[in-house]
């Protein structure tokens, strides 16, 4: 038998296409069984694209359309990353990533296509075993059409290391259109864990963009810290402390919002909130301890953060985290959510530039006004971030409530009214 799929990863929300993994046996049979899905209201059609039709409904690639279409497998790029690739290539465990490319039909209603990954290892001494085969059907559930091409990626975990011969094309489903999409055949080497990715994944972009703007932030803030008669050494030590222990806390947070296993800290993801709750926590413990008010440190610290992220933000864009929704908008950027490439809205993007104009307004305040609260700019500058954040939301391809929503929107809003009006009442 060979290496049977065993994750899944859904994007089941309206208007957006996602890629499921299921085992190559269940291709032939009915639909795959739909995981729980969440509607979010409040989504510009011009940016979300056509309603996805309900889960049971699946439209057929127009004929004409599918003469059109070129696809093909290729060997997933790989991005140089110099003595770690060589370290770790005999090293587990071994992925092999293959993407499979095809154009989405010009018109029509959205529609599903199975793709079918199949993967044998080159050079193998004696019998093939489990780890040295592969069988998968990764499924794209609505697709929209006049997207654009798509490229869906399938990562195969737990394989023995070297070079392998991976095939792949559309999978035999009863009900089909009847349509004869062509098969591919690609040479592709196995890779070290979270190194196999496919295209448009740039895994040095998110830690070079984000250092450079945690370094932008903290000199940021030492300047202005010394302009306020503090000792920027003092400062610089309390924050570069913070944004160590804050980066933890940002993986811890991504750990328990997304269910996953304590073992997995180091590969996994990191959230902002988390980040940010526990970096902000050691600022204010180490500005209590040194005698300094409070709430000066934090208004010398609103600039940095915020220009920080907005560099720091685009290499979420690069790396295919927090990927915004499928889109047919002139607006989309084609990304990827490491698992699916398609045109999609750039919220990290949108987001990057909402912090940058955070961050230039406080940095400005910061410069020409005398707070007459302290803390209210660093008070006013987070809720405005935090409310740019809610409305940019719906169009994520990660689920977000939207009464959790309204509410924090509404929270944030009363907050930045009172930062206002404590410095104009003041």
């Amino acid at each position: 038998m060979g290496k049977k799929a065993h994750r899944s990863a859904v994007g089941a929300e309206t208007g957006s296409a996602s890629a499921t993994r299921k085992p190559a046996g269940a291709a032939a049979g009915g639909p795959a069984s739909a995981g729980k899905q969440q509607a979010h209201g409040g989504v510009p059609p011009a940016l979300a694209g056509r309603p996805r039709p309900p889960s049971n409904v699946r439209a057929p690639v127009p004929a004409s359309a599918a003469a059109e279409e070129e696809l093909q497998v290729e060997q997933n790029r790989r991005e140089s990353l110099g003595c770690l690739d060589r370290v770790t290539a005999d090293t587990g465990p071994q992925v092999v990533a293959a993407t499979y490319w095809f154009d989405a039909a010009p018109a029509g209603e959205p529609y599903s296509v199975d793709i079918r990954f199949t993967g044998v290892r080159d050079d193998v001494r004696g019998k093939r075993t489990a780890q040295d085969r592969f069988d998968v059907v990764e499924r794209v559930a609505g697709v929209l059409p006049g997207s654009g091409r798509i490229g869906v990626t399938s990562r195969v975990e737990g394989l023995n290391p070297g070079a392998w011969r991976v095939t792949a094309g559309p999978a035999a489903r009863g009900g089909s259109s009847g349509v004869r999409l062509p098969r591919r055949t690609s040479a592709a080497n196995s890779r070290f864990g979270v190194l196999a990715q496919g295209p448009k994944v740039s895994l040095l972009s998110w830690p070079v963009l984000v250092g450079l703007g945690a370094v932008l932030a903290l000199v940021l803030q030492s300047v202005l810290s010394a302009r306020w008669g503090m000792n920027f050494g003092v400062v610089l030590a309390v924050s570069a402390i913070g944004c160590l222990l804050g980066f933890v806390g940002g993986k811890v947070w991504y750990l328990v919002l997304h269910r996953k296993h304590p073992r997995e800290l180091l590969a996994s993801g990191a959230c902002i909130q988390g980040f940010l709750l526990v970096a902000l926590g050691v600022v204010v413990g180490g500005s209590l301890l040194a005698g300094y008010p409070v709430g000066t440190v934090l208004d010398a610290t609103a600039p940095g953060i915020f220009l920080g992220m907005a560099v720091g933000r685009p290499g979420c864009f690069l790396t295919g985290c927090c990927a915004g929704r499928p889109t047919t908008s002139r607006w989309g950027l084609v990304s990827s959510d490491r698992r699916l490439i398609v045109r999609r809205f750039p919220v990290q993007l949108v987001e990057a530039a909402a912090a940058l104009v955070i961050g230039v307004v406080s940095l400005v305040l910061v410069l020409a006004a005398q707070p007459s609260v302290h803390g209210a700019i660093f008070a006013g500058a987070l809720a405005a971030y935090t409310f740019a954040r809610q409305l940019l939301f719906p169009l994520r391809s990660d689920p977000h409530t939207a009464t959790g929503r309204a509410v924090t929107m509404a929270v944030c809003g009363l907050v930045l009214i009172g930062a206002v009006a404590a410095q104009v009442l003041a």
